[in-house]
């Protein structure tokens, strides 16, 4: 409930009163320490309840013993439920006050301690209440709605409990999925199963048919379709052949596969999806401060409502009148407990963002799931994010005076210290062709124009027009070719030697399969979707052309997204930023809800609020969808908590009295307050499906 609360130990929450949960689940199936110890202590004293109620209901009938002695047996029984079994909600109660956090606990402790205290005083020093306070031979107790108010409340608790422990059952299905071991290929040929504890980044290991990937890392051998389903909702196997990205815990189907391993433990996607759901239930929806701050000033009204319905009754009720003055308060001061309004959106987020990730969303906190159904505006980086990012290289036309091969090997020399996908591309190129490449030295990367540096003495420049605008080097002679091939979506680099253009380099990068269902999807949506990648503006056109993408933003830098999003805001658009590189980042940080792509750099990822770890467009509907529902789940429950507090009030204040007879007994009041936490969870759960 709140999350800047932590101890290294099970407790409770001095703020809510509520059990804290444990960072990470785990895979036992041990229950929660609270839950043990509440059905102890309900069911040892469920028959001394049960016999306190029947001799407040039935002793005066049955007459087995004189109406003072039977008080006596009635505070005999009570004594173990409301000092024992209500021992942990008189804790938290007197928590509350000292911590000036008022919460359901303060509600219960005063009701019951007003309700046992005032039967104590009754039974042992009678003399000190009025005459009209006797009936039936004694002053009127309320052994029985202490006793049974402590019962239904370790009930509900029971109930509660119960079900938030459901709440956690998509993180031990994600914790569930990691293999227990490996089967690593030792450097003399062997092999050996070990513990996946034992594994290391640069091992070599097997996957055998139907087998798990037990980490993240590369194929080096073998050819086979893995079921990836289970972390990105992908529902067909994807093919991995050598030089293909493993997933750890994703399954191998049919084929045998060797690969090396590049992240192991907490580095892996498995470990990373586990963290960021947690961090998501954590979190706090705006929403849910809302609700807070209501409950907090909740409890102290209702506090004062019960003060209220003590004199009311008292000076103006029938006799006994501050006997029904005491009952009645002490009903209101039960159903105003405001768990079910505490509980109404942690539940529905936690359930929320576990079922999100086995569909390949991620949810950074409960803000970004609260904020996505408001999006109306979505900006998309190209590379990655509506093409495979992972491009090809196409082509190199030498300016006069270079040879192609010439002008490759410089361009993949240099790229070598890039980590973008295009320098990628270039290098693998140049090394399929069988060129030698040499060791840059100088490198600089001009975030979203290009690289510089210097190879084998020669200055050298590589990147898109603006960088050779910066550098002061003539491309005319090449302008015509490069705008031909970005009219056919390749995109273009300018390698300047020495201040002079010697070539261009083309590189294509082919649209994901389904992207063009993806952005059919956003659109029926009525959300605006735009381009803007740092590509030249005709690659760019030339591919949104294709996807349908009216509104394009080419060669574009960091700081340009930056100004669009910034622009986009100031029109009072609500804007989603999806991008998978660095030179996204401060984009997806500035958007009111940053996406990155799962397949992307980690910088990306840590800037933005939502993650795909598919990297897959269509991820973005599925997430609006998933925050509409999720929304519509809370705010369920919260309506439903406040119609529930603000018919119960005036019933167990006794309003309608005057005019239908009604009077809410607390024993009801406790039942309906234990109901309707769990009823407020029940909803939440209905996530799942």
């Amino acid at each position: 409930m709140h999350p800047e609360v932590r101890q290294d130990h099970p407790g409770v929450c001095p703020k809510c009163g509520m059990a804290l949960e444990p960072e990470l689940p785990t895979l036992d199936d041990a229950e929660s320490p609270e839950l043990v110890d509440f059905r102890r202590r309900f069911f040892w004293t469920l028959p001394l309840t049960v016999a306190v109620t029947f001799l407040a209901m039935a002793g005066h009938r049955l007459q087995w013993f004189d109406m003072a002695r039977q008080s006596w047996i009635e505070l005999v029984l009570s004594v173990p439920i409301v000092l024992w079994a209500g021992w942990p909600f008189f804790v938290r109660g007197f928590q509350s006050v000292i911590h000036a956090s008022p919460n359901m606990w303060t509600l219960i402790g005063l009701g019951t301690s007003a309700a046992f205290i005032y039967s104590v005083v009754a039974t042992v020093a009678p003399g000190v209440f009025p005459a009209s306070f006797v009936a039936m031979g004694r002053v009127s107790v309320y052994f029985e709605a202490a006793a049974v108010i402590i019962s239904l409340t370790l009930l509900g608790q029971i109930l509660e409990l119960k079900a938030r422990s459901q709440t956690s059952a998509a993180i031990k299905s994600l914790l569930g999925l990691a293999p227990k071991t490996a089967r690593r290929i030792n450097t003399d040929g062997g092999e050996e199963d070990v513990p996946l504890a034992h594994v290391h980044v640069g091992d070599t290991l097997r996957v055998r048919p139907g087998e798990k990937v037990p980490v993240d890392g590369i194929v080096v051998e073998g050819s086979s379709a893995v079921d990836e389903s289970m972390l990105t909702g992908e529902p067909m196997p994807v093919t991995k052949r050598s030089g293909d990205k493993l997933i750890g815990a994703t399954l191998n189907t049919n084929g045998a596969l060797v690969m090396k391993s590049e992240r192991v433990g907490s580095q892996t996607v498995l470990a990373g999806i586990v963290q960021m759901v947690l961090q998501a239930q954590r979190s706090k929806a705006p929403m849910q401060r809302m609700a807070d701050q209501v409950a907090r000033y909740f409890v102290m009204v209702v506090v004062a409502i019960a003060v209220a319905t003590f004199f009311a009754w008292g000076v103006f009720g029938p006799q006994p009148s501050w006997v029904y003055g005491l009952v009645n308060a002490v009903a209101v001061l039960i159903i105003a407990c405001p768990c079910a309004l505490g509980l109404a959106t942690p539940m529905s987020i936690m359930v929320a963002t576990g079922k999100a990730a086995t569909q390949g969303v991620l949810f950074r906190d409960a803000a970004a799931i609260e904020n996505f159904r408001k999006v109306d505006t979505l900006i998309v980086d190209k590379t990655g994010t509506l093409t495979e990012g992972k491009p090809r290289f196409d082509r190199v036309l030498a300016a006069p005076g270079f040879a192609e091969d010439e002008v490759l090997r410089l361009a993949a020399s240099l790229d070598q210290g890039s980590e973008h996908p295009l320098a990628d591309a270039i290098v693998r190129g140049a090394r399929e062709r069988g060129l030698t490449l040499e060791k840059a030295e100088g490198f600089e990367s001009g975030t979203g124009i290009g690289v510089r540096g210097s190879v084998a003495g020669k200055k050298l420049a590589l990147g898109n027009t603006a960088l050779m605008n910066q550098m002061n080097i003539a491309v005319d002679t090449l302008t015509a070719q490069a705008e031909a091939l970005r009219t056919e979506g390749a995109s273009v680099m300018y390698l300047g030697v020495d201040g002079q253009a010697a070539g261009l380099l083309a590189v294509s990068d082919p649209i994901k399969p389904s992207t063009m269902e993806a952005l059919a999807a956003l659109k029926a949506t009525g959300m605006r979707v735009i381009m803007a990648t740092g590509d030249g503006l005709t690659t760019a056109k030339a591919v949104a052309t294709r996807l349908g993408i009216d509104e394009v933003h080419g060669e574009v830098k960091p700081a340009d997204k930056l100004e669009l999003v910034g622009k986009l805001q100031r029109d009072g658009r609500i804007v989603a930023m999806a991008g998978d590189g660095i030179n996204d980042a401060p984009a997806l940080a500035k958007a009111d809800v940053g996406v990155a792509m799962g397949t992307g750099t980690d910088v990306a990822m840590n800037s933005a609020q939502v993650t795909l770890v598919k990297g897959d467009l269509r991820g973005i509907a599925q997430a609006r969808i998933i925050s509409q529902q999720t929304i519509a789940n809370m705010k369920q429950n919260l309506v439903f908590a406040f119609i529930y507090n603000a018919l119960g009030v005036p019933l167990a204040a006794g309003l309608l009295y005057p005019f239908t007879g009604w009077l809410l007994s607390p024993m009801i009041a406790a039942l309906a307050m234990s109901l309707s936490s769990v009823s407020v969870i029940t909803n939440a759960l209905r996530l799942r499906k």
